[in-house]
């Protein structure tokens, strides 16, 4: 077992977080997880690209926030398992440095809407859009 391993399952013992019971990707559109509670959650392809875990260089900083806009229509082209705590999503813009942990999967399933909702109010906020821009 690797450090990092060690680590995650320290934290999920301690965060007491429901055992993953169910990963599928329903490419390009969304990915399905369910725990061990029950929970289902249906989570699009665009709400995992704007709640990646990893750093981006395609993100925008205004005023000391990171916004990522303009993915209304991204699609997942593949997942890859990552150990036995997560998974990598590759999407189509050609991102895929995000490591989703179960944890963090459980977090944006159980906290879908307002997470969804701050989202959308940051982009009105700074003019940007859930659309991508227009070519020219």
């Amino acid at each position: 077992m690797t450090a990092m391993q060690r680590t995650f399952q320290r934290v999920h013992t301690a965060v007491g977080a429901p055992r993953l019971t169910r990963f599928s990707l329903n490419a390009p559109k969304y990915v399905e997880v369910e725990f061990a509670t029950g929970n289902v959650y249906i989570l699009s392809a665009e709400y995992l690209r704007i709640l990646s875990p990893a750093a981006d260089g395609k993100m925008r900083s205004i005023g000391g926030e990171k916004v990522i806009f303009g993915r209304r229509h991204v699609g997942i082209m593949s997942t890859e398992p990552i150990g036995n705590y997560g998974v990598r999503i590759v999407f189509d813009d050609l991102h895929k440095t995000g490591i989703y942990t179960w944890d963090y999967l459980y977090h944006l399933g159980s906290n879908k809407f307002s997470l969804m909702r701050n989202y959308i109010k940051t982009l009105k906020k700074h003019g940007l859009s859930r659309d991508p821009s227009r070519r020219k």
